[in-house]
């Protein structure tokens, strides 16, 4: 899927954008997989509007705003566990990281038409910080996706100034690292744009008629330990390739 220049690429700015890493059928698959979890979560209690809370837009234009994100969405259909697990993930996750690869945990990312919810420039590694940096997402597009409705933008290079104070561990000074500051990243349907947990990354309000639908995988070396106890899943450390070269009991969380 990838060239060495496009790791390169990668190590030297922190992200990179992979085109068509799924055909329109695993897409069109995915994509009714979601909006099966939607109509489904809204149905039990731990339906929520996740979209972040701050000071970074106006407070009538915030509370206007809806964010529908689910954690481990590979726990609710098994297409999210093949495209995990997919041949063209492994294919580049595995010349990123290295041969031995784990899934640290999955999440569904949807912003609605009109009102999809903007994310505030920030770092992901907060949420999960781990020794050796390894951590990098794979955000795979369900929809066309640009500026109009909420593309990602990423600063380039800014994985490489370490993990930067964020206001409650949410997002970084928006007075200081506006959406502006970053390079807007437009995918089409089945592309995946990886970036390291590092790399300062956001995205803008959805403000047109089309949804943005995503689904973020988590990987890492499993030799990067996470410094801090959080974002703990039961199913964590599922290897995508090669292998764990610490034998330990897995019970529960790891």
């Amino acid at each position: 899927m990838i060239t060495q220049n496009e790791v390169e690429f990668f190590k030297e700015n922190g992200y990179l954008l992979v085109k068509e890493v799924f055909n329109q059928n695993e897409v069109e698959e995915m994509r009714n997989a979601v909006d099966r979890i939607i109509v489904k979560a809204a149905a039990t209690k731990y339906d929520a509007n996740s979209a972040w809370t701050g000071d970074y837009l106006p407070p009538e234009e915030m509370k206007k705003l809806v964010l529908k994100g689910f954690h481990d969405v590979h726990y609710h259909d098994a297409s999210f566990t093949r495209a995990a697990i997919h041949p063209n993930m492994v294919n580049v996750v595995s010349q990123i990281i290295g041969p031995n690869v784990q899934l640290h945990h999955s999440k569904m990312l949807v912003k609605p038409p009109e009102n999809g919810a903007a994310f505030p420039m920030h770092q992901d590694t907060p949420y999960f910080p781990h020794e050796k940096h390894t951590m990098l997402a794979a955000s795979v597009h369900f929809d066309d996706s640009d500026m109009e409705n909420g593309c990602l933008c990423v600063i380039p290079g800014s994985h490489k100034a370490g993990l930067l104070p964020h206001m409650g561990k949410h997002y970084l000074n928006h007075k200081e690292y506006p959406l502006s500051m970053g390079t807007p990243c437009p995918a089409k349907a089945g592309d995946v744009l990886f970036f390291n947990y590092l790399t300062i990354h956001g995205s803008d309000t959805n403000r047109s008629s089309r949804p943005r639908r995503n689904v973020l995988f988590q990987y890492r070396d499993p030799m990067d330990f996470p410094t801090e106890e959080t974002h703990i899943n039961w199913g964590q450390g599922l290897m995508i390739c090669g292998e764990n070269e610490i034998y330990k009991e897995y019970k529960g969380a790891y």
